[in-house]
């Protein structure tokens, strides 16, 4: 997150949420400085004595064009995928300090940004590392292994419409609108993975959400929280590594090693179901997924001339109606694409 100005400023609740729980003390010695660069959620750095800590509120309406509405108690499902998270692979999320459901907010520790870069700007300014794709996978898959099959972490995710409103819906079904010829397929590609629920998953695994410590990555903004399909995490960040390709041509080739290191290395850890099956389901949805960053709801800022989004669709669009079941099948046709 970066800083930048806010329409909106810390009120009263918040501030006596904060208080009760001993986190501050006197207004007059704390500092509220809000952060930018998410589109769902209010966030503060707060700074009051030898203390620094955010505090982050969830929003309705989130912060798009189109109307997107989403549920504001998922910051109880995001508290407990940290906490879960952070269990199984330690230092994989930040520590979380507070939790106030009925104010449907939480506070975190602060990483220092001088310590913890962000991916997504290391990716864009070209400074990749397949190294840090395939950490990224190995805890992804260590932290889905964990949670498969519990009936303890289920009872923490009673809820699938937040996934549905965050993800399924302004993605896959908000594209299927403007491709009604494939519309069928997103479909079903959205029905299927709602339907698949086999262990915790973020949601919204994306170099925007993660950031690279001294201690390895660490996921941020677990708010689509669900117990789910595994394979959609996955899916969802190697997407990433094919848009990026259209952002930096001379690192296209580290990209995709970096799609091909985080598969291999997150397909190794898959020991709670046949990973043949998983990459399967991974490699018909990530075409859908690579599409909607275009025509769906939250199209990705860096993509902006038509000739690119055009490549985008016709590779995506001919992906869904071939139904890869490898990765590295999804991959090649991106690459072809891009050379031709």
């Amino acid at each position: 997150m970066s800083t930048g100005p806010s329409s909106r400023k810390p009120d009263a609740v918040l501030i006596g949420v904060l208080k009760a729980a001993g986190l501050i003390e006197s207004l007059g010695e704390t500092a509220f400085e809000p952060l930018t660069g998410g589109v769902s959620s209010d966030i503060w750095k707060v700074e009051t004595g030898n203390r620094t800590f955010c505090v982050k509120r969830a929003l309705k309406q989130l912060k798009v064009e189109a109307l997107w509405l989403a549920p504001v108690d998922r910051n109880r499902f995001e508290v407990a995928w940290y906490r879960t998270a952070n269990a199984l692979v330690p230092g994989s999320t930040p520590r979380v300090l507070l939790h106030d459901n009925k104010a449907n907010l939480f506070a975190m520790e602060y990483l220092q940004p001088a310590e913890h870069a962000l991916w997504k700007s290391e990716l864009l300014e070209g400074r990749v590392q397949p190294a840090i794709a395939a950490e990224v996978g190995r805890r992804l898959a260590a932290i889905h292994s964990g949670t498969a099959g519990s009936a303890e972490v289920a009872a923490q995710f009673p809820r699938s419409d937040i996934f549905q409103a965050i993800r399924l819906e302004p993605y896959l079904e908000a594209t299927a609108e403007r491709h009604q010829d494939i519309a069928p397929q997103l479909y079903e590609l959205s029905s299927r993975t709602a339907g698949t629920r086999l262990a915790m998953i973020h949601g919204d695994v994306s170099p925007k959400n993660i950031l690279i410590g001294p201690n390895g990555p660490v996921f941020l903004d677990a708010e689509c929280a669900t117990i789910g399909d595994p394979a959609f995490d996955l899916a969802f960040c190697l997407n990433h590594f094919l848009l990026k390709c259209l952002s930096n041509a001379n690192a296209q080739p580290a990209y995709a090693a970096s799609f091909q290191a985080m598969a291999s290395v997150y397909l190794d850890g898959v020991d709670w179901e046949d990973a043949d099956g998983l990459e399967k389901r991974a490699a018909s949805l990530l075409p859908g997924l690579f599409l909607a960053r275009i025509d769906g709801k939250s199209p990705v800022e860096y993509v902006t001339q038509e000739e690119d989004k055009r490549n985008v669709r016709r590779c995506a669009r001919g992906l869904i109606k071939a139904q890869p079941s490898r990765l590295e099948d999804v991959i090649a046709a991106w690459q072809r694409e891009l050379s031709s």
